[in-house]
């Protein structure tokens, strides 16, 4: 029992930043900066979509975990990212450092498994218009939201459980923030079952959303380009564009920094910007595509405001 916390309270240090003296002040206040946009920019789309009864729809309402997502990601990241670069810092407790390396493969995972699950929304809609109330309804549209994050807090979770009784040898984490692969190369002995499952967890997250994404788009350019169905040209370029960059995005840069980790000869650099562009991008983007590519939210946010700008104007 005592082994188990004094390995909880064990002070690690992660990567230096390498900031120059004279970027310090610049650099927090850039990241500062950057971490309250992610939390005004997705704050807003979901606040939007949870006080907009026209919203609460089953593409809406499934985008809206997105945002939720989005933020857990960010403050998993940012906070001890900007306090590192003004305290020039770069200690952290392992039970801080687990909690960072959990919360950011949740967002991780989870956004691929929302994503999916957008995109087989988009499917329906676009290709079987007809059945879209019946397998989009509330008790289907719950049940998927159910799946998606018990997928996810059991797969990662159980990559997590597996360092509940490890011993470290090390105190050095080889990346600027703290995830699996790092705290995996802690460990003493035999990490042989670590590397397996957290290989499978890889290609299960990853490798299903890609066979779902594929098929829900191989699926939808047929009935835009081979029936020419132009209602449903103008849907799938509106939301399902943007949606496959992000995800493509996401699926080549998470992809590369998890098995980086496993090549000795992958360039650290390449491997430490790609992580932190999974960490930094997506949370600005999203909102700024769902807000403002889509129409729907985009009138209700420019409604809210001017009704809070000008009360009086109905």
């Amino acid at each position: 029992m005592d082994s188990n916390f004094s390995i909880y309270t064990t002070s690690l240090t992660m990567e230096p930043l390498e900031i120059p003296q004279s970027n310090i002040f610049p650099a927090f206040i850039f990241g500062t900066l950057t971490y309250c946009a992610i939390l005004v920019f997705n704050m807003t789309v979901w606040l939007t979509i949870a006080l907009n009864r026209k919203l609460h729809k089953p593409m809406y309402i499934l985008l809206f975990n997105l945002p939720l997502n989005d933020m857990m990601g960010a403050t998993a990241f940012f906070p001890q990212l900007i306090a590192s670069i003004l305290s020039q810092n770069r200690s952290i407790t392992y039970s801080a450092c687990f909690v960072q390396a959990l919360l950011i493969h949740l967002y991780g995972s989870g956004s691929f498994l929302i994503l999916s699950a957008m995109a087989y929304d988009r499917y329906i809609a676009i290709c079987c218009p007809l059945k879209y109330n019946t397998l989009m309804s509330p008790n289907n549209l719950l049940k998927i939201i159910i799946i998606i994050w018990t997928l996810d807090f059991t797969v990662v979770g159980l990559v997590f459980a597996l360092y509940s009784h490890k011993e470290i040898c090390s105190t050095k984490i080889v990346d600027i923030f703290c995830n699996n692969p790092s705290l995996m190369k802690l460990v003493c002995g035999d990490t042989k079952v670590n590397n397996y499952y957290g290989l499978f967890t890889i290609v299960f997250v990853q490798g299903l959303s890609l066979l779902i994404v594929v098929f829900t788009y191989i699926q939808i350019l047929i009935t835009v380009v081979v029936k020419r169905q132009s209602d449903a040209k103008s849907k799938a370029i509106q939301t399902c564009g943007t949606h496959l960059i992000v995800f493509l995005f996401l699926e080549f840069n998470t992809l590369f920094t998890l098995i980086a980790h496993r090549i000795e000869t992958a360039s650290p650099n390449m491997r430490r910007a790609l992580g932190v562009s999974v960490l930094i991008f997506p949370p600005i983007i999203n909102p700024l595509i769902y807000g403002l590519k889509i129409k729907e939210i985009r009138q209700s946010i420019v409604f809210f405001f001017c009704k809070k700008a000008f009360p009086t104007v109905k």
